[in-house]
């Protein structure tokens, strides 16, 4: 509750930033390293080219959250970034919002992503921190692989802008505690095969020991964090940053319900975490979830069960 206290009444953009496959074997030796990285450089690039003048010239909030799986249980490392369709200037007096269909260039970013992330490769690399297995490595072997990252592109997805407040909170809520795969994919295990669901109605098929084995390289470290927040997010700036941005963000709802009584906006100040969900929700988005969005009639009305008829009996049967 503490956090959804903390999302901004303003429109968010969703971000996504994967790592090349090249890394894939470096990932399986040094996931904790690795997704540090992977945080870091993604962090570092919307934070930078947000604070241009060229592009926005303000801090942006952001939240990231670590995936590491495709449909097919591989291994696919990237970002989710949940982004402010703005940010606080430098100077902390005004909120400088962005257009409601671009935040920031994918080209541009996905090219300082890049750099970032093998610059960090580098500095790791030369520090030691990296295992690159039992085998002896040739000197050049870093070097090479940085070169070829350095040839590629990496994938940075600008994906459906969320509309509003109560978008990101909807996807915090269902997305964030993902595991790589749910029971509802499981179909079957039958003679040491498992079958399970990919997407567009399609299944595979695997051995069970093969199952297991892409299943476990997606646990995570223990201890590690997958949902980190950064800029006006970080908890750093809770009580600073983020409280002066929510002042300059007061305003009614975008989206109040078509009919019935129109539910309180947010002040803009602070919220209760002690409050119910459902209030917590109307403070901060404007939505009544306990009204109906046609009519605007309460969706759940109590009253007293009707007393329970007594149950019709035969007459008793009479001996002849």
């Amino acid at each position: 509750m503490g956090r959804l206290a903390r999302i901004l009444p303003t429109h968010y953009f969703h971000v996504v930033f994967t790592l090349p496959e090249q890394l894939r074997p470096l990932v399986r030796r040094n996931s904790r390293t690795v997704f540090d990285m992977l945080f870091a450089a993604a962090s570092e690039t919307l934070l930078e080219l947000g604070r241009d003048p060229e592009w926005l010239g303000a801090e942006l909030g952001v939240t990231a959250v670590l995936h590491t799986w495709t449909r097919e249980l591989t291994l696919h490392p990237h970002v989710h970034c949940i982004v402010t369709g703005g940010g606080l200037t430098a100077d902390g007096t005004a909120w400088k919002s962005s257009k409601r269909d671009f935040l920031l260039p994918v080209h541009v970013m996905g090219a300082l992503f890049r750099g970032k992330m093998c610059a960090k490769l580098r500095d790791a690399h030369d520090r030691g921190r990296l295992d690159l297995g039992p085998e002896p490595v040739d000197p050049e072997g870093m070097s090479i692989l940085l070169h070829r990252l350095q040839r590629c592109s990496w994938v940075v997805y600008a994906k459906r802008p969320f509309g509003g407040a109560e978008h990101v909170i909807r996807y915090l809520g269902r997305y964030t505690h993902r595991i790589g795969i749910s029971n509802q994919r499981l179909l079957s295990l039958q003679d040491g095969q498992v079958t399970f669901r990919t997407k567009d109605g399609k299944a595979m098929t695997l051995a069970a020991q093969d199952f297991l084995a892409r299943f476990i390289q997606h646990v995570l470290p223990p201890g590690f964090v997958k949902i980190r927040h950064y800029g006006l997010m970080a908890p750093s700036n809770a009580t600073t940053k983020l409280a002066v941005a929510r002042a300059l963000l007061n305003s009614p709802p975008a989206n109040p319900p078509a009919e019935g009584p129109a539910p309180a906006p947010s002040t803009g100040g602070p919220v209760d975490p002690a409050l119910p969900w459902q209030q917590l929700l109307q403070q901060l988005t404007g939505i009544d979830v306990r009204r109906c969005p046609a009519c605007g009639e309460l969706a759940v009305v109590r009253r007293p069960l009707d007393a329970p008829k007594p149950l019709a009996r035969a007459p008793p049967e009479v001996a002849a």
